[in-house]
């Protein structure tokens, strides 16, 4: 019993020795995380700058420069998607300051919780605005860029007010009350 007792020991001890370094690779890393704060809860993303480094270095320049604050979701479609980012009209038009991004296309799929880069007809017209799906859509799959995914509080995001027709535009939309990366909160 006791020679089973310590083998048994033995092999529990090996087992959290291997799986210890892999729940360290799984910790969130804060420079890589935005809270998105909604009318009804914290929404937290883990940027994916592994698949898309220029669109989360936007992401992440503008969060910092406070260009999300108070930017509505003006296009949102039940069973689609919620759009957000336009800082310069609020109506999906607009963009920032800086100029539009080169695609940085995957073969991550777009399903529930990913958060994707909206653009024009242009594969390389992505500058400020981002979307996050609620539901699987493959026709997006390698045709738009995957920033990130929501890791927590997409209960939140199932809120947002939607919108109407088939654009999806939504009157008196909910707005972004705060957008910050992770590592600057307070």
């Amino acid at each position: 019993m006791t020679r089973l007792l310590g083998r048994f020991l033995a092999a529990a001890f090996v087992v959290l020795a291997f799986a210890l370094p892999a729940a360290a690779q799984t910790k969130p890393d804060p420079q890589n995380t935005l809270y998105l704060d909604t009318p009804y809860g914290r929404v937290v993303i883990a940027l994916r700058p592994d698949l898309a480094p220029q669109h989360v270095e936007r992401l992440k320049l503008l969060t910092r420069e406070g260009y999300y604050n108070n930017v509505p979701f003006h296009r949102v479609i039940d069973g689609f998607m919620a759009q957000t980012g336009d800082g310069q009209y609020g109506n999906g038009t607009g963009g920032s300051k800086y100029p539009n991004l080169p695609a940085e296309f995957s073969n991550v799929p777009f399903k529930r919780g990913v958060v994707g880069m909206a653009r024009a007809s242009s594969p390389n017209s992505a500058n400020s605005q981002f979307f996050i799906m609620f539901d699987e859509t493959p026709s997006l799959n390698g045709q738009y860029t995957v920033v990130g995914q929501v890791v927590s509080g997409m209960e939140f995001v199932d809120k947002i007010k939607k919108g109407s027709g088939s654009s999806g535009s939504v009157s008196n939309p909910d707005k972004i009350v705060k957008m910050q990366v992770a590592a600057d909160a307070k």
